[in-house]
């Protein structure tokens, strides 16, 4: 049986937190941003966490990441 491998698409959206949790980046921050308040644009600047729903999917993507 061949080893595991990292989603490398998954891993360079999402990072390990020294807890163990899994922190994303914003999505809509690309373009079109005459659209967007300047609230929403600074909120959009902070990273978040992945949610609890997508938790599980997400980390069997990781298997190998540090």
């Amino acid at each position: 049986m061949p080893k595991m491998k990292t989603h490398r698409g998954a891993a360079k959206r999402f990072k390990k937190t020294g807890s163990g949790k899994l922190k994303r980046d914003h999505a809509y921050t690309s373009h079109l941003f005459a659209n967007k308040s300047t609230k929403a644009k600074r909120k959009l600047r902070k990273s978040s966490l992945v949610s609890s729903g997508d938790y599980k999917r997400i980390r069997s993507l990781l298997t190998n990441m540090k």
